[in-house]
């Protein structure tokens, strides 16, 4: 059921209206601010400004008409309880926020985060959180008390804060870090990180600007840094530490006596809140193309009620927007809503899986009177590539698949492919595994691509396993099982090689001199990823090899370039007319 709702029932139980152990929840929601702040940093460094600007229109779409809609309907079913027509869509607006720290960290422990409908629920919460500043800046004005609010935003301020981090992260930001880096300090490069993201969120704030917001435009500006993979090495167990403290601050938060006064109303307005609003999530996601599956995904991990919702909720009332009694009925129902989200998502996959039990299963085939001494588990891109080598050749091999539609389509061009799932002892066995020498692993999934390789290290020992890698991450697993590291090939790196190679060529080097550089490169990363083998469950030693060994490469590198120079220089004197 995920972390969150252990973080949110630990909260309630040592919370103020229950144990008792803390009294000052407001001190502990200060503090757990900087959860959020580290997750929209983490996540801004995973876009670059030229993807965060091709998300525009998904921004604009699925944004624009979460919120529009969301609001219109929310806000009608606050009217009927009696509330104004200004109060109404002020708390119909704060309704159609969902929490970003919620979604995001469900999503990621899942992850679904890169899948379609992950990316549209991103789209979403971001575009909440752009348009929830000007919303603080203009609530007060529709309010009885015309009062100065904090929520003010310094838009100059802003821009230049904006500005000035954009000059000094393209001109002195990695000459800055590098020199950081150099003293191999990890406590300095933590703390710098630290000062990076909390002085930046500061400055945002100080402007006007959420902590949050301004915490994900540093980490988009910083997403391009050559130092972007340590940054977030960095702050990950600061933002996994603080995002727990930021669930259980919620729990405490929890207004138990004002739910023993009415229950069933109470509980009663959360569904009917979350039921609209996931219904509308999903009319959105339909409406703007995306298939049934991946709506009703959307609207499983947004149906909450977000944080945000708590402040506009106060700025509210101090301008009496919102009476206190509604403001107080709605924290509530957010507050549940959030405890309820990931039962939420859990049914949601039941519902998935039942779907899927619907679908007529197609039986698996009859493996009968194979005879080969190679196994390809998975013909897909790769898989592919093997057998057409192979089938060239005149060398058998038996490849399996699990996907229906991609074994058609391979038939139709006379692949003879087996359907079956390879991560099955059954079917291994069934396809030769006894009698074969050779396994060749080449499917996508990363666990699954593990579990094969284990049961052929169980039940198969003699199998002799090449496998593809998805990263290094990986790779250190099939290493773990006993994949020798010569058998393991990372699905990328030699594309990218050859790719490199030819830009070189493009940029006016000599082709030898090109192909020399890559030699060296994949040479160098071969011996560097055995290294960082031997330490990769010690953070700490992990990043100093990483840094040693992007250091020798270079030095390495510079030493073969004056050696080519030197050469060419004797083979110039050598060809001069000797007088």
């Amino acid at each position: 059921m995920g972390s969150i709702l252990g973080y949110l029932a630990a909260g309630i139980l040592i919370g103020p209206q229950t144990a008792g152990l803390i009294t000052d929840v407001e001190s502990v929601k200060h503090l757990s601010e900087f959860g959020v702040v580290f997750l929209l940093f983490l996540i801004g460094l995973e876009l670059q400004p030229k993807k965060l600007l091709a998300m525009k229109k998904t921004l604009l779409s699925f944004g624009g008409l979460q919120i529009l809609t969301c609001t219109l309907a929310l806000g009608v079913l606050v009217k009927t309880q009696g509330a104004s027509w200004n109060s109404a869509w002020v708390a119909g607006f704060a309704l159609s926020l969902s929490s970003t720290a919620f979604a995001i960290q469900a999503m990621a422990e899942k992850k679904v985060l890169n899948t379609e409908f992950g990316r549209s629920s991103f789209a979403i919460l971001l575009m909440q959180d752009v348009t929830a500043i000007p919303a603080l800046a203009i609530i007060p004005t529709l309010g009885l008390v015309q009062a100065a609010t904090p929520t003010e935003v310094n838009w100059l301020g802003v821009t230049g804060i904006f500005l000035g981090l954009l000059i000094f992260n393209y001109t002195l930001m990695g000459r800055f870090l590098r020199q950081v880096a150099a003293l191999r300090s990890r406590e300095l490069f933590t703390g710098v990180t630290l000062t990076i993201v909390v002085g930046v969120a500061y400055l945002m704030e100080h402007m006007g600007i959420s902590m949050a917001l301004g915490a994900f435009l540093a980490g988009v500006l910083l997403s391009e840094s050559e130092y972007r993979h340590e940054l977030e090495a960095d702050l990950e167990p600061f933002k996994g530490l603080l995002m727990g403290l930021f669930f259980i601050s919620v729990g405490m938060s929890v207004n138990i006596h004002l739910i023993l006064k009415n229950p069933i109303f109470i509980i009663a307005a959360t569904f009917v809140y979350m039921a609209v609003k996931a219904g509308l999530l999903y009319g959105v996601g339909r409406a703007l193309k995306l298939n049934s599956a991946s709506s009703r995904n959307m609207a499983a991990y947004l149906a909450q009620g977000g944080e945000f919702a708590f402040v506009i909720f106060g700025v509210g009332q101090t301008s009496q927007v919102i009476s206190g009694e509604i403001s107080e009925l709605l924290t509530v129902i957010v507050t549940l809503s959030m405890i309820l989200s990931p039962f939420m998502i859990v049914v949601n996959s039941k519902i998935e899986s039942w779907l899927a039990t619907r679908k007529p299963a197609k039986a698996w085939d009859n493996f009968e009177g194979v005879e080969n001494e190679i196994i390809i588990a998975g013909f897909g891109r790769v898989g592919q590539i093997f057998g057409r080598i192979l089938r060239a050749q005149d060398i058998g091999f038996t490849a399996i698949d699990h996907d229906p539609d991609q074994i058609d389509l391979l038939r139709r061009f006379s692949h003879k492919v087996y359907y079956g799932d390879a991560s099955r002892q059954e079917i291994l066995d069934a396809a030769g595994a006894k009698a074969a020498k050779y396994l060749i692993v080449a499917v996508d999934d990363v666990e699954t691509s593990k579990h094969i390789v284990e049961l052929a290290r169980e039940h198969h020992p003699h199998l002799k396993v090449y496998a593809r890698a998805r990263n290094r991450a990986h790779v250190f697993d099939l290493m773990d099982l006993g994949v020798d590291l010569k058998h393991i090939r990372r699905e990328t790196f030699e594309s990218s090689l050859l790719l490199s190679r030819e830009l070189l060529v493009d940029l006016g080097y000599p082709a030898d001199r090109a192909r020399s550089i890559i030699e060296r490169f994949h040479t160098h990363d071969e011996l560097m990823l055995a290294n960082q083998y031997k330490y990769r469950n010690d953070q700490k030693q992990f990043l100093d090899i990483s840094r040693q060994g992007m250091q020798q490469l270079a030095e390495v590198l510079r030493e073969d370039q004056r050696q080519t120079y030197i050469d060419s220089s004797d083979t110039d004197k050598s060809q001069e007319p000797k007088l």
